[in-house]
């Protein structure tokens, strides 16, 4: 996913909605980084020894705090990244379900696996804690990209240093003040405003035993090669350009509804939204000119009002600059676009559009477009489509619609892509693992898998 506009201005709240700069951070000292890491450090080392049961309990308590705080929560990131307040409430109750989720069941899910032995005594793997991990987070989903990975490493008694998106440091800094009230002890979890050299400088620690990464494949890249010479282990959710096949459908509007609202949700700025429509010819004109239909139809709104008929800011100007910058090479390179006109008062409003007309050797064919742009292709075949929807670096999501639903699962079970759904955009859920192939990164979040990543799998090996 992208992260233009996010690291320029440092530390601060840029309400993206008027482009004013509200109010600017400190980035953390090099001496305030060296006692986070040995804070955490040092919170490993007691936070392991209580055991899974008691560390689920303080989890708990995370969970209600983020229910309780849900319209707070809410309003601060509609400040600092154009939320819909509606959806930043959605997000915090999100947050409560994944924290309970993981204290909930991660006592099973960390329990000792047997292992049958064919020489006589008992075997098991156990999943053990590794240490302190550092976290680097995106501002598309301020509080759910925290949660995914914080909650299953809380609970498995590993420790979190957390540097997020340099848009977000009010929630970032919430979310640190709710972990203190629910009674995560000292050094468990720290909030860090770091600089990118002091990124590299964490990773490299000796106390730091793996780092996880949401954000752009340049950022990916520059993360694991850091990783990587210092043999750290290393989760990625990087870019998407999911493809949405769409084979037929018994009801026009109800079809063009869900893509719609699919790739407006967010104002369009998800990893694995539906970045590339890919519909069948005999249906293709009712589409488009359905999507076309509300493009028109909706118009800009506060974060407060957003909603359906109404569309919120990107994330940044600089974010919406970019958007438009890719929607201009686009038809300067031949395709068709209506809507996606930036705002002149330097906000960072750009109207939802339907871009047309892409073919493999324009940039928007292999680039991902992240803000409420939905992208049409024709297809004639299904044959076609699959060719297509797998045509791309990226392999995060993918779905296939389709009256037969063997039809669409014939399709959908051969998607080059590490998420596939059949009749729904997405599966979704705490319990539902997250993650993709291709350049779209590895590892996987949430569901049993997401307590599966920093974890020792020790062998223990009893003799009889």
């Amino acid at each position: 996913m992208s992260n233009v506009g996010s690291a320029a201005g440092g530390y601060r709240v840029e309400n993206p909605a008027t482009g004013e700069i509200v109010e600017k951070f400190d980035n953390a000292t090099d001496a305030q980084i060296e006692e986070v890491l040995e804070a955490a450090h040092q919170g490993f080392l007691t936070w392991r020894e209580k055991t899974i049961e008691e560390r689920a309990a303080v989890v708990n308590k995370v969970a209600s705090l983020f229910g309780e705080h849900k319209e707070e929560l809410a309003k601060i990131i509609a400040e600092e990244m154009g939320k819909p307040v509606a959806e930043g409430i959605e997000e915090a109750e999100f947050c409560e379900e994944i924290f309970n989720y993981y204290a909930d069941n991660g006592p099973e899910f960390a329990a000792d696996e047997p292992i049958k032995s064919m020489s006589g005594g008992k075997a098991f793997i156990q999943r053990r804690p590794v240490g302190a991990l550092l976290g680097i987070m995106p501002w598309n989903f301020p509080y759910y990209q925290v949660a995914r990975f914080a909650a299953p490493n809380l609970v498995l008694g590993n420790t979190i240093i957390l540097k997020h998106a340099e848009i977000c440091p009010r929630s970032s800094a919430k979310i640190a003040e709710l972990m203190k009230e629910a009674g995560i002890p000292e050094g468990v979890y720290n909030n860090v405003y770091a600089t990118h050299e002091q990124i590299e400088t964490i990773i490299a620690d000796d106390r730091i035993e793996g780092v996880s990464l949401t954000g752009s494949e340049r950022a990916g890249s520059a993360v694991a090669a850091t990783a990587g010479k210092n043999l750290k282990k290393a989760v990625l959710e990087l870019g998407g350009s999911d493809p949405y096949i769409v084979l037929d459908t018994e009801n026009m509007d109800e079809a063009v509804d869900t893509a719609w609202g699919t790739r407006l949700y967010n104002t369009g700025q998800v990893c694995n939204a539906n970045k590339r429509m890919i519909v069948m010819d005999d249906i293709y004109d009712d589409f488009v000119s359905g999507l076309t239909k509300r493009a028109q139809e909706w118009e800009k709104g506060t974060p407060a009002e957003a909603g359906d008929g109404k569309y919120s800011p990107l994330s940044s100007r600089g974010a919406a600059e970019n958007l438009r910058k890719q929607l201009d090479r686009a038809v300067e390179q031949g395709a068709t676009l209506v809507g996606g006109e930036l705002a002149s008062d330097g906000s960072a409003y750009v109207s939802p559009a339907v871009l047309t007309g892409v073919t493999s050797e324009m940039d928007a064919y292999r680039e991902e477009l992240f803000g409420p742009v939905a992208t049409v292709y024709k297809v004639t075949s299904d044959d076609e489509a699959l060719k297509l929807a797998n045509d791309t670096r990226f392999g995060l999501g993918g779905a296939v619609f389709a009256k037969d639903q063997d039809r669409a699962a014939k399709l959908a079970q051969r998607l080059d892509v590490g998420m596939s759904n059949v009749n729904t955009p997405a599966g979704e859920g705490a319990e539902i693992p997250f993650g993709g192939t291709k350049r779209s990164g590895f590892g996987r979040e949430l569901g049993p898998y997401g307590m599966d990543e920093f974890v020792n799998k020790r062998m223990y090996y009893v003799a009889d």
